[in-house]
């Protein structure tokens, strides 16, 4: 009788943003053959039917407002943690990974008291505040950008920039050429604004566009999503600037829509940055204002440096900004294609895999696949003082 492979735990709060990731790295994993779950919440479970994989949910809450509200998150976490303890207690897990949000802290906080080998990945350029609780626990930290803010004292820990994890369908438009942008040919943008879309877009995109002359807008072939509530008045501007905009509160084929795309117009959350990066298309980047740490902007700021991105803050970003901005870029396609290169020259398809094979090592596996990434760090007063982040290659 064989013995059987090693189980991996993963453990993601319950937004697309944290679960996505994990989900690329549970098909890397079963595809070397190690058995993985995931622990999340009740909003987290929907995203991973597909998967094939077992999914448990466990209690957890964000910290409330007032004694009262933070009495009640108290009990929730411990009663999550009690939930944790039990249910690693059956699975006898090789390591736990965990992914951000406050619904993975019970489980990697019975991780730390079981002695449980524990990996982060964080997706963002600015740690989160679950992250940041766990990090002393952690023997790998796993990273999406070159440099992460926010970072506290926890001893040596293995930093790795592995890159965050796309959808294969992103994956595999990677090689998807960006399209030439002709003197009289259509410029398509594509507007994103997180899973409901963005209020501000719906408003801002379409008043800028009747403000640009009309040898240049109707080239303009728009898609947009927006939130529902938005719907009627957004068509009703595009409808005053003599623009038939596709417009819908959910795209399911975003991937394809981005790859067709001139320009991207979005938020700039980890996965937006990570999507648009795989693929290499030119941006507008207006970050989210209200995250609690500048998270987006942090972002933002490593894409815009590298040249493969604007980053408009959204006070800044005004229907006559946005105007003046897409008049430029429509007169200089070069300048579209160089900012594409760049792009698609800081992203990465090959998070998921090198992620994998800091699991794998971190459990003693050495395979073929399982090479070694990054190096020893220490962290005094959230800044680095010993060791070197090491970026990997990937394929063309």
């Amino acid at each position: 009788m064989t013995e059987p492979s090693a189980l991996i735990v993963l453990a993601a709060g319950g937004t697309g943003g944290h679960v996505f990731p994990a989900e690329a790295l549970a098909r890397e994993l079963l595809g070397r053959g190690l058995r993985v779950v995931l622990m999340t919440d009740q909003r987290g479970s929907k995203f991973s039917d597909d998967l094939g994989i077992p999914v448990y949910r466990t209690r957890a809450s964000s910290l409330g407002k007032g004694f009262i509200g933070k009495a009640r998150s108290i009990v929730e976490m411990g009663i999550g943690v009690m939930q944790a303890r039990r249910r690693l207690n059956k699975l006898r897990p090789a390591a736990v990974v965990g992914f951000g949000g406050y619904p993975s802290v019970p489980t990697l906080y019975a991780a730390a008291q079981m002695n449980i080998p524990i990996a982060l990945h964080e997706q963002n350029a600015v740690m989160g505040r679950a992250n940041r609780v766990m990090m002393s626990k952690a023997k790998v930290v796993a990273t999406s950008f070159p440099h992460v803010a926010g970072v506290k004292h926890g001893g040596p820990v293995r930093l790795v920039q592995t890159g965050n994890p796309v959808r294969p369908t992103f994956a595999s438009l990677r090689a998807t050429p960006y399209a030439p942008m002709t003197e009289d040919g259509p410029f398509r943008i594509l507007v994103l604004g997180g899973s409901l879309g963005a209020k501000v877009f719906s408003q801002v995109v379409p008043q800028a566009l009747m403000l640009m002359p009309d040898h240049l807008r109707r080239r303009i072939v728009m898609s947009q999503q927006c939130r529902k509530d938005d719907l009627e008045q957004a068509r009703s501007l595009y409808a005053g600037a003599g623009l038939e905009a596709e417009l819908s509160p959910f795209f399911h084929d975003v991937p394809e829509r981005m790859a067709s795309s001139h320009l991207v117009i979005c938020r700039a959350g980890g996965s937006t940055i990570a999507e648009l990066t795989a693929i290499g298309r030119p941006s507008i980047l207006v970050p989210f204002p209200h995250g609690h740490a500048g998270e987006q902007t942090a972002n933002a700021e490593a894409v815009a440096e590298a040249g493969g991105a604007w980053l408009i803050p959204e006070q800044a970003f005004t229907a006559e900004a946005l105007a003046v901005r897409l008049e430029s870029l429509m007169a200089l396609p070069s300048t579209l294609m160089k900012t594409a290169a760049a792009a698609r020259a800081w992203g990465t398809i090959n998070a998921a895999d090198n992620l994998a094979n800091c699991v794998c090592e971190l459990i003693g596996l050495n395979g073929p696949k399982a090479r070694r990434y990054g190096e020893l760090f220490t962290f005094e007063n959230g800044d680095v003082v010993a060791g070197m982040l090491t970026k990997r290659g990937d394929a063309a």
